[in-house]
C-alpha cells in the first residue's frame, strides 16, 4: 500500500529482518492487535532484500549485524530498488556510527531494542507519514549533527561551512561513499573536501580528523 506523505494508510504492511527467530517471534507478538501486518521475515541481509522486492511492503524492521549481508548494505540495496519503502532499523548497538551510516543510507529512524512497544510503532507511524525521527529517538540528534552546515565560533577553526559539514561525518566516521549519500555530492566532491580539511587542520588523516574534531565540539 503506497500513501501520500503525511498520511498513514489503515493497514502498514512490513517486513521484519533480524537473525534471531526470537527477536522475529517476539516483533510479531508485540505488533499484534495494531494496524500493523507482518507480510514477511527474513534472517539475513541478503534475504531481506528480496523479499522486500517481491512483497514491497510499507515499512522494513532492519536489523544491522546479520549475517548473509549486513543490515547496512541491505539498507542501502532496498532505498535503490525500492525508494518508496521505508526502512526503520531496529538494533542492540547504540552507536553513533551505526546511526550515522543509518541516516546517510536513507532509514527513517533508528530504533534500540530496549525501547519500548510504543517507540517502535511511533518510529513505523512516522516513517509511513514521512514525518522523520520524533525528538526521543537517538536517530534525532545525530541526523541533527549530520544537517549542521556552520563551523563553530572560533578563530582556531579555519573551515568552512561545508567543510565543518564533512568534518562532523568523517568524525562519525563515515566513508567517502556514504558522506557523499547524505550531502547530496559526488565521492570525488567529498573526497576534495576531505583533503582540504586535512590540510588546514596539520593532520595526516581520518583518524586524527576526526580525534581533533571531538576536542573542537564539532561532535
Amino acid at each position: 500500500m503506497r500513501v501520500q506523505e503525511g498520511t498513514v494508510p489503515m493497514s502498514i504492511r512490513v517486513l521484519v529482518a533480524d537473525d534471531h527467530e526470537v527477536v522475529r517471534t517476539g516483533l510479531s507478538s508485540l505488533l499484534e492487535d495494531t494496524e500493523i501486518e507482518i507480510v514477511a521475515q527474513a534472517a539475513g541481509g541478503t534475504e531481506a532484500v528480496e523479499l522486500a522486492k517481491s512483497h514491497q511492503p510499507d515499512v522494513v524492521i532492519l536489523d544491522i549485524r546479520m549475517p548473509d549481508g549486513d543490515g547496512i548494505s541491505a539498507l542501502e540495496a532496498i532505498h535503490t530498488a525500492l525508494p518508496e519503502t521505508k526502512v526503520v532499523v531496529l538494533s542492540t548497538y547504540d552507536n553513533p556510527t551505526y546511526i550515522a551510516r543509518a541516516v546517510a543510507m536513507g532509514a527513517s529512524d533508528y530504533v534500540l531494542k530496549g525501547s519500548g512497544r510504543e517507540q517502535l510503532l511511533t518510529a513505523i507511524q512516522n516513517a509511513v507519514s514521512g514525518e522523520g525521527p520524533s525528538e526521543t529517538s537517538v536517530m534525532y540528534a545525530v541526523a541533527g549533527t549530520m544537517n549542521i552546515r556552520k563551523k563553530p565560533i572560533s578563530d582556531e577553526v579555519p573551515l568552512t561551512n561545508r567543510e565543518s559539514q564533512v568534518l562532523r561525518h568523517v568524525a562519525l566516521g563515515l566513508s567517502n561513499k556514504e558522506i557523499g549519500l547524505s550531502l547530496g555530492i559526488s565521492v570525488e566532491t567529498v573526497k576534495e573536501h576531505v583533503q582540504n580539511i586535512l590540510r588546514k587542520i596539520s593532520v595526516s588523516d581520518r583518524t586524527q580528523a576526526a580525534v581533533w574534531a571531538v576536542r573542537k565540539g564539532f561532535v
